[in-house]
């Protein structure tokens, strides 16, 4: 006896809501039986972006970029644990395991890596600075600071059928890392997947009460209630993201709007990648993968193949040879190489595509009216074989520079010269991504020129990648995802540039004390305290703005010539007096600037055990005024920034570090880096570790 379809629920307002209507119907991709029912009738709309902004907002607002790091690394190792719940559910979307792996494990990756990177790159405050300070006056007592504060309102995160785990957590997790709650409304079709894990997040109880809302079918008015603190973000057609992005409410509140929609990503064979190259095999071998992954349901698979003129004829054999062994069949098989496409309303969306590319083009390989598995029903499964296309004349072609098949479809198109292989490239009017395949550095580096304003990303694949690469079809968390034109235009991810996408941007002007204490950061001209030397003080002690001035050492002739032999560095300007004078930079022989920076550190640094316990670096050093034999060098160490490792009993601290000369002029600017204790004396076992 077939078990009844599970009704889908709306996570909202606090709780789990059924909608009030029959629903919609789901159906199994590969078997056709039914799954779920799915709506959203009922609902409140207006109520729900409410909670978000009122309950959610507020908690995540009160917590640091490290927490919220924190509350995200917990939830992803939590649903990893779940992993095997969610590719069981998998399979009713028709995907096979390492289509699976792609959506469930890609998903919770990209949330973790998230996570890592906001916890290594992001300060432990609830303000970013950007950019450096803006000095507004003499004498430093007027100056601006860039600040990100996170949106006061609820970012609606509309999603595509294709990955309905990945689509939400690629977009939740710089979102709840910014501090602002997330409306999530997947695609019906597959919204099931979906559910359970947001039910399995909710189970969790990690995340603060609203910080994540599901609905479940239709959003109704939703849109009709957002505000200027609001974002939308969209995933899906361009006609329907076009519709979207000119509602009535977010024109007149200027809401930020993101989309990814359907894009023409074309791959181009390098001139230098003939039959019998390992570019050409590697060629071959991506784009049957991109055909063949998630059945071809990817944004980001290659729907053009461009390639020389001459190599055609051996590509489309190679293709159709490794394309005609693509198992086609139930996704739970071993055997199985590829699933069924989304649902059967899909497939036939699918051949309607090709019909219209048959208008420039011919199908050389596979039969989209002819469906062959190795298992499942033909009839019932929306299985559909891949089918490779060739249009001779692209230039003069229109259907395959303008009709997306989401599914398994490519198009082989030839060129004559590189520059005709771009020109058709660009003809796709902005993509998601573009690849070509080189071994020679010069294609590499025009085709790249050519493509990358057309693409919000772009892969050179050839045999030194070929082993680590992740491919063509693969958005990764530290790089964008977006693209231009008919691509629509936005950028997700990108690491903490996704992030920012959710906070305002403001300039803050005032008086230096001021602005440090708005952003939790020393700026010059702001209050400093002198007094105990501050590698004394643990972090419980240490504040913003404690300061060393210290002694004054005179750098001789023997000092730079010692240090030349010691370090080997007998650069002209630092040993040839007249060689110096030559040098339009200098008067005469010079310190080495790496000389100035080691008596700098032995000028501030306080020998004896302490709170400090490591330096782990320099940023932003810079050299400024040459320093001369019988010069004097004096030190100003300002604690400039503090930030405590949440689980751990050190933080890092950012100092300020100014060189000057005895004529006051500063030599060397730079921040030093080091990991201080949270408090001194450690204890037994923190010594130990």
């Amino acid at each position: 006896m077939t078990a009844a379809p599970r009704r889908l629920e709306s996570y909202v307002c606090g709780g789990w809501t059924p909608g009030s209507g029959d629903g919609q119907t789901l159906l199994d991709a590969a078997t056709g039986v039914p799954v779920a029912t799915i709506d959203s009738r009922g609902l409140d709309f207006a109520a729900v972006l409410d909670h978000g902004r009122r309950v959610a907002g507020p908690k995540l607002r009160a917590m640091s970029f490290h927490e919220r790091a924190g509350m995200l690394k917990a939830l992803g190792l939590a649903l990893m644990e779940q992993k095997e719940v969610f590719y069981a559910e998998s399979l009713h979307t028709g995907a096979t395991r390492p289509d699976g792996w792609i959506d469930i494990e890609g998903g919770i990756g990209t949330m973790l890596t998230f996570a890592s990177k906001a916890r290594r790159e992001l300060p432990n405050t609830r303000v970013l600075t950007d950019g450096e300070v803006e000095p507004l006056s003499k004498g430093q007592s007027f100056s601006a600071q860039h600040i990100l504060t996170p949106l006061h309102g609820v970012a609606i995160h509309i999603n595509a059928f294709n990955f309905p785990i990945w689509g939400m957590l690629e977009k939740i997790a710089p979102t709840l890392l910014a501090g602002v709650p997330c409306v999530v409304k997947p695609a019906s079709q597959t919204a099931y997947l979906t559910e359970l894990m947001v039910r399995r997040i909710v189970d969790t109880g990690l995340l603060p009460e609203g910080a994540l809302q599901l609905i479940c079918g239709s959003v109704g008015d939703l849109l009709d209630h957002v505000g200027g603190q609001d974002a939308v973000t969209f995933t899906g057609s361009a006609s329907t993201g076009r519709k979207l992005k000119t509602h009535p409410a977010i024109i007149a509140n200027s809401v930020r709007f993101t989309m990814e929609a359907d894009s023409l990503n074309a791959t181009i064979l390098g001139p230098d990648a003939v039959a019998g190259t390992e570019e050409f095999d590697l060629f071959v071998k991506e784009v049957a993968r991109e055909m063949t992954a998630k059945a071809g349901q990817k944004c980001t698979a290659i729907r053009r193949v461009i390639a020389p003129r001459g190599q055609v004829e051996a590509l489309i054999a190679a293709l159709r040879d490794r394309l005609g062994k693509t198992a086609l069949g139930l996704p739970g098989d071993a055997g199985t190489r590829m699933g069924a496409l989304a649902s059967l309303d899909q497939r036939e969306e699918v051949r309607a595509r090709i019909r219209e590319l048959q208008a420039d083009a011919e199908i050389v390989a596979g039969n989209p009216d002819e469906v062959r598995v190795t298992s499942g029903d033909a009839a019932k499964g929306a299985f559909l074989n891949p089918v490779l296309m060739y249009c001779d004349t692209p230039f003069a072609a229109t259907a395959v520079h303008d009709v997306e098949a989401f599914g398994p479809v490519s198009t082989v198109m030839p060129y004559d010269t590189l520059d005709e292989a771009v020109a058709l490239a660009q003809m796709g009017k902005g993509s998601l991504v573009s690849s070509v395949f080189t071994d020679d550095a010069r294609v590499a580096e025009e085709a790249v020129l050519g493509l990358a304003p057309f693409h919000g990303r772009v892969l050179i694949g050839n045999r030194a990648s070929a082993k680590t690469s992740t491919g063509h079809g693969s958005p990764l968390a530290p790089l964008v995802h977006g693209g231009p034109g008919r691509a629509g235009g936005g950028e997700e991810m990108g690491g903490m540039r996704g992030v920012k996408h959710y906070m305002q941007r403001t300039a803050v002007q005032g008086a230096p004390r001021m602005l440090s204490a708005v952003t939790g950061r020393w700026i010059e001209g702001a209050a400093a305290t002198q007094g105990t030397h501050p590698f004394r003080k643990a972090l419980s002690d240490l504040r913003i703005g404690d300061q060393l001035v210290t002694a004054v050492r005179t750098v001789t002739q023997e000092d730079v010539e010692h240090f030349a032999r010691f370090t080997g560095d007998t650069f002209y300007a630092h040993m040839d007096s007249a060689a110096a004078k030559a040098n339009p930079f200098f008067d005469d022989r010079v310190a080495h600037g790496y000389l100035i920076a080691s008596f700098a550190a032995g000028l501030f640094v306080e020998p004896n055990p302490g709170p400090v316990l490591a330096n782990y670096g320099v940023d932003n050093l810079r050299f400024l005024t040459p320093v001369y034999f019988g010069d004097s060098l004096q030190v100003r160490l300002t604690c400039k920034e503090i930030n405590p490792r949440e689980n751990a009993e050190h933080g890092e601290v950012r100092w300020d570090c100014q060189v000057t000369n005895q004529k006051g002029e500063v030599v060397a600017q730079y921040d030093v880096l080091t990991m201080v204790a949270k408090r001194w004396p450690l204890r037994p076992a923190e010594a130990a570790e």
